[in-house]
């Protein structure tokens, strides 16, 4: 038998001459390359000048794997699409003048689009977000945010109703950014003490923008005040604690943490989710739900399809597939022994193999 498959590599590991295994986006959701592409070196030198910095490459060991999608294609263009619409015209109305009246109706629609699709897939998983470059950060975190915010709200057995405020307040959590200057928004580096404060503005003004817009339930705009408030008092705009902070935001936090620290962007480069996981446990209790926390871990795959793995064994190998019941514990397709020799690719299922464990990325 022929092993093929599509695998996940560090920008630095891809050769000119190799061929893309997943198409690349665009900020605003478009497509930037296309799957199949043969990438040269100027192509390579584009993309790490747009932050992009890992890639899916064709390989004749893995082109049978498929990295799975959590929602179709077309629902995903059109959410950015419209995200990118509206936010492009609040940014564009610098003086706050001009009104809204369908935003509520539309973003509405859009999330019921999001759930009927993720409702007609079983056992959903969190996985890592299409390449993007970063021209824009806004939209597509807007919309992952959704995205793994009523997947975990399915898996916690909310209402239709519950999930379309809850998809709603996530979808336009960071709605008040649209009225942030855009030197402060956009800037490729660290921010100083005043244009922090400025930032964090965005709370407030996402509150403010939505409270009273038609079709947009109260709860929804009190997840884009909230969503930064931490358990124990730390987080802002008003320093509130536990008790004091609705459900919802507590789930975005989650979330829009998550995908902030897995998403790259001009000034750094993103984490893997397995590391970003274990940072947000290290909040556990005091900034982050540690119940809510726990229904993220079980629904999120730690280990990408297509990520180079090193195993306790000192086998290397390649995710091939992440089980539902166990997205902690990959399987995993063997292509070198513990001295590093090459083998004939076989399958280990680290769900049947318990004392097997994945010791380090080996491609990073």
């Amino acid at each position: 038998m022929e092993w093929k498959f599509v695998r996940l590599l560090s920008i630095g590991q891809v050769k000119p001459g190799m061929k893309l295994g997943k198409r690349i986006y665009n900020e605003e959701g478009l497509t930037l390359l296309a799957e199949g592409a043969e990438l040269t070196a100027s192509i390579l030198r584009r993309l790490e000048r747009l932050g992009v910095d890992m890639l899916y490459i064709q390989d004749k060991l893995t082109d049978d794997i498929v990295p799975p999608e959590m929602i179709s294609d077309e629902t995903k263009r059109q959410a950015i699409k419209q995200i990118r619409t509206v936010y492009r015209s609040m940014m564009n109305d610098t003086m706050g003048r001009m009104s809204y009246p369908h935003l509520g109706y539309s973003f509405r629609k859009m999330t019921e689009e999001i759930l009927n699709d993720l409702g007609s897939r079983e056992d959903v998983l969190i996985m890592l977000g299409d390449i993007h470059t970063t021209d824009h950060y806004l939209y597509t975190h807007s919309f992952n945010v959704c995205l793994y915010t009523l997947t975990l709200g399915m898996a916690a057995g909310y209402s239709r109703e519950d999930l379309f405020t809850l998809g709603m307040g996530a979808m336009l959590h960071d709605i008040g950014k649209t009225r942030i200057e855009p030197k402060v928004l956009l800037k490729p580096g660290k921010l100083s003490d005043d244009e922090f404060s400025e930032m964090k503005r965005h709370t407030e003004l996402g509150y403010a923008i939505l409270k009273d817009e038609p079709f947009v339930p109260l709860l929804a705009a009190h997840c884009a005040f909230q969503h930064h408030e931490r358990l124990d008092g730390s987080g802002y705009p008003r320093g509130i604690h536990d008790s004091e902070i609705h459900d919802f935001a507590k789930w975005i936090a989650i979330t829009d943490s998550y995908d902030a620290m897995t998403t790259n962007r001009v000034y750094r480069r993103g984490m893997l989710p397995h590391q970003a996981v274990d940072i947000l446990y290290g909040g556990s209790c005091t900034q982050y739900d540690q119940r809510k926390l726990e229904v993220f871990r079980d629904k999120v795959a730690l280990y990408p399809v297509g990520l180079t793995v090193k195993l306790s064994s000192g086998e290397t190998g390649v995710v091939t597939s992440v089980p539902s019941k166990t997205p902690n514990r990959p399987i995993v397709r063997i292509i070198e022994d513990a001295e590093g020799g090459s083998v004939q690719p076989y399958e280990v299922d680290l769900s049947q193999h318990l004392s097997t464990m994945v010791e380090r990325i080996a491609d990073r």
